[in-house]
């Protein structure tokens, strides 16, 4: 996916607008395997996926624990560290090898001070991964384990074809055992 299709997902900018936050903007390659951000640290790059799949984790003293994947098109962001300057909590690594669009964050935030355009792209930037969140924490709460499977064929059926199922069932909230036993019923 190319960097203006993304920046349009978002928001769209005036030309002018746009060619500014896109000189800014590089292109960078990384294995499968690679550790994008670690937790605990701060972070102060916001990088957009061009193409291959990522996976967010929150590690804890037995295993990790995935709660978010990001595929072709989508943000890649710590927002603790990019609203407030602090480590975040989740680490994120590349599931495939994964080309990116890497932005500095102290640039974006220097382009929101200079022009209205880029502030409002910013504003709304954010509000997407707000309702991203919200949505995980309404999911995790008030679903069943089998309603999010059918949630994840239904909006991202890919993920089964290029995500270990391990992975899956951390980002279901279960173990790979009840994940097959999920698996076997619906077939």
């Amino acid at each position: 996916m190319n960097i203006d299709d993304i920046i349009d997902r978002i928001y769209p900018l005036p030309t002018v607008s746009k060619e500014k936050l896109k000189k800014y903007i590089i292109e960078v390659k990384r294995p499968k395997g690679f550790r994008l951000m670690e937790s605990d640290k701060v972070i102060t790059k916001v990088y957009f996926l061009k193409k291959g799949i990522v996976r967010a984790y929150a590690s804890t003293e037995n295993n990790d624990i995935t709660f978010w994947f990001g595929t072709e098109g989508e943000p890649i962001v710590s927002m603790k560290s990019y609203v407030d300057e602090k480590p975040g909590y989740e680490s994120i690594e590349l599931l495939e090898d994964c080309e990116l669009y890497q932005l500095e964050t102290k640039k974006l935030f220097q382009f929101f001070n200079e022009d209205i355009h880029i502030a409002n792209w910013g504003r709304k930037f954010a509000e997407r991964e707000l309702v991203k969140t919200e949505e995980l924490i309404i999911s995790r709460q008030y679903k069943t384990a089998l309603e999010r499977y059918k949630d994840l064929l239904k909006e991202k059926p890919y993920l089964l074809q290029r995500v270990q199922l391990g992975h899956i069932a951390s980002y279901l909230g279960i173990t790979q055992v009840s994940l097959s036993r999920i698996r076997a019923e619906i077939r």
